[in-house]
């Protein structure tokens, strides 16, 4: 599915690598399961809120997916990293920190990290989220807010993005926001079609806000 800048695919993104030239993109943004086990999980603040995760988390994707995605793209950003890092094992890291700014007592993580492959001091990026689990779609869903400043730091103009595992879509968004073309895959069809259908949503509010 087009929508302006967007290639949306509803696929394995295992299948669309292997068909991609060697440097295709210039920087992938994903955020792949990290192996930690959330698999039938429960996400939400109460019992109306809670959302089955149905996503397959029981393990991190094969050393294979990691050798496609580095094929296929000049530089990476890499969530969840620290829990599968030695499936790559690159020994040069920038490292991104999401600082959710949450209470000493939260009792999930407190900040999320990403491996980066650009050779620059590690960054930190603040950012609370408030009831988001009345508006996410899905549990790892991270701020739209959080990928814009993504790329505006890590990205330039006219590159080329991708991402093997899209979720909620907020990368599609940021960069639909900021003119960036990018591919976004995910295999999922109830998140996919969730996700457009948030894009979409999107793209209509930023037409009356113009209108």
């Amino acid at each position: 599915m087009k929508i302006h800048n967007l290639n949306l695919l509803n696929m394995d993104c295992m299948d669309f690598m292997k068909e991609c030239e060697d440097n295709a993109f210039d920087l992938a943004i994903v955020d792949p399961p990290y192996g930690i086990g959330m698999s039938g999980g429960l996400i939400g603040n109460s019992k109306q809120d809670y959302k089955h995760f149905h996503g397959n988390d029981a393990e991190a994707p094969p050393e294979e997916y990691y050798k496609e995605m580095f094929r296929v793209s000049k530089n990476q950003i890499i969530w969840g990293a620290n829990h599968f890092i030695e499936k790559f094992a690159k020994s040069t890291a920038c490292w991104i920190v999401w600082d959710k700014v949450q209470p000493e007592k939260f009792t999930m993580a407190m900040c999320e990290l990403a491996w980066t492959s650009f050779d620059s001091p590690a960054k930190i990026y603040k950012q609370r989220i408030v009831g988001a689990d009345k508006t996410r779609i899905h549990p790892t869903q991270k701020p739209v807010k959080l990928y814009e400043w993504l790329l505006t730091n890590y990205a330039k103009p006219d590159q080329k993005i991708l991402d093997t595992h899209g979720g909620s879509m907020s990368l599609a968004i940021a960069c639909h926001n900021l003119g960036y073309a990018a591919t976004i895959i995910e295999i999922d069809e109830d998140y996919f079609n969730a996700a457009i259908e948030r894009i979409e949503n999107h793209v209509k509010q930023i037409r009356m806000e113009f209108a």
